[in-house]
């Protein structure tokens, strides 16, 4: 794969509040009214030009949402189990910064906060430290969306909003114990990212800051490659935390702060962002945050977006995963989920925040077939048939949902 070269960051400063509606309040809402447009789900075929920071992508497995949030075509995913970085979806909070600092990756700064003995790290002295590679799903929080009829604000992801991918970099827990080992009373794990914020607005209204539980630490990654190459800026590079089985926001870009803290950051994109709301109600910090994710799998071919099958044997496929814990099994259902057939799984098994890839040979006669999978974990835990409604749309696991209706010549 040829490394993408970086590319100036062409983003202005009115795209700062793209995609945070659920963010922001006050004053700042009042901006992000003026920023936002209305998304719209493009035609199936539809190729739209990439933005210039990632002209490098391959247009023709995207679909481009906005600036900020592309799509890899469900047809695009093909038959292998890593996603190439020109066919991995993107999704910014906040533009990245300049391109600059992955001109010199290796002076990038990272300050270690609530070990016993803090410091600050240059990307350099991190790669001294241990290294590591974990195969992981990265995917939105909101990649499901699409499917809620209620048309959640956000974009309105369908599969695309995901991919399988190698991160290899120095486990947290080597830069842990390099420091002494953790400060007294440590809950949570903390990541700022170090986007340029604009200036006139309260910071912790913007930032991207998240906690997670210090569990979590146990197998996270400062990493900075990915797929074998340095990371590229519109990823996170030219260092990002990693934090297998949980959701893209909580794996940081642009890394410039790890603290180990007592209690969850107070910024509003954990406070209020990304909490799974009833219908009705706003993000409010006694509701669950959207970190870990769970079971999950969808077919990927046949779709409406591939070639229509002709009558006979077909091979349906697709992927599993499970987020914290590993898929154990995938059925598909060649008729809408009223019968149940265990597929089998194709490939290497890279671990369990990988997924895999199975496949199902069925006859189908001609006409109109709805398939679905769903898939189970090693815990025992059963891809559910509905989603969980939630006013943003978040973590739509439901195989119904993702069922696919293709037509057999």
């Amino acid at each position: 794969m040829t490394h993408p070269k970086a590319q100036a960051n062409p983003l202005m400063a009115s795209h700062f509040l793209q995609g945070r509606r659920h963010l922001l309040a006050g004053s700042a809402s009042a901006v992000a009214a003026a920023a936002l447009g209305t998304w719209t789900r493009p035609a199936a075929a539809q190729v739209k030009p990439l933005p210039a920071y990632v002209s490098w992508k391959d247009a023709n497995s995207l679909i481009v949402h906005s600036s900020s949030t592309l799509e890899t075509r469900r047809s695009a995913f093909g038959t292998s189990l890593i996603t190439p970085a020109e066919q991995l979806y993107i999704r910014n909070n906040l533009p990245p910064p300049d391109a600059s600092i992955v001109a010199d990756r290796d002076a990038w700064e990272l300050s270690v906060e609530g070990v016993r003995n803090p410091r600050r790290f240059a990307l350099r002295e991190l790669k001294s430290m241990g290294l590591e590679t974990v195969a992981m799903v990265l995917q939105c929080s909101g990649n499901g969306r699409g499917f809620f009829p209620g048309k959640p604000s956000g974009t309105p992801w369908t599969v695309g909003a995901a991919g399988c991918v190698f991160w290899s970099g120095v486990p947290v827990r080597a830069v842990i114990e390099d420091r002494g080992g953790l400060a007294a009373g440590i809950r949570h794990m903390t990541g700022t990212g170090g986007e340029r914020l604009p200036e006139g607005l309260d910071p912790k209204s913007l930032i991207v800051e998240r906690s997670v539980p210090i569990e979590a630490m146990t197998d996270a990654l400062l990493a900075w490659e990915m797929n074998g190459v340095p990371i590229s800026l519109a990823h996170g590079g030219p260092l990002r935390l990693i934090v297998p089985g949980y959701t893209g926001v909580n794996n940081i870009k642009y890394i410039r702060r790890l603290a180990f803290t007592t209690a969850e950051t107070d910024a509003r994109i954990m406070s209020h962002g990304y909490r799974i709301s009833p219908p009705g109600t706003q993000g409010d910090p006694a509701q669950p945050s959207v970190q870990e994710m769970s079971v999950k799998s969808w077919i990927n071919a046949p779709s409406p977006d591939s070639a229509a099958p002709t009558a006979g044997m077909v091979q349906i496929h697709g992927v599993a995963f499970g987020g914290l814990s590993a898929v154990r099994r995938v059925e598909v259902s060649v008729d809408g989920g009223k019968t149940w057939r265990e597929s089998r799984f194709v490939g290497p098994d890279l671990g369990k925040y990988a997924w895999r890839q199975f496949v199902f040979a069925a006859r189908l006669p001609a006409g109109s077939h709805r398939l679905a999978s769903r898939a189970t974990d090693m815990a025992g835990n059963v891809q559910p048939e509905h989603r969980l409604e939630n006013v943003s749309g978040y973590n739509n696991t439901s195989w119904a949902d993702h069922a696919v209706t293709v037509t057999v010549s």
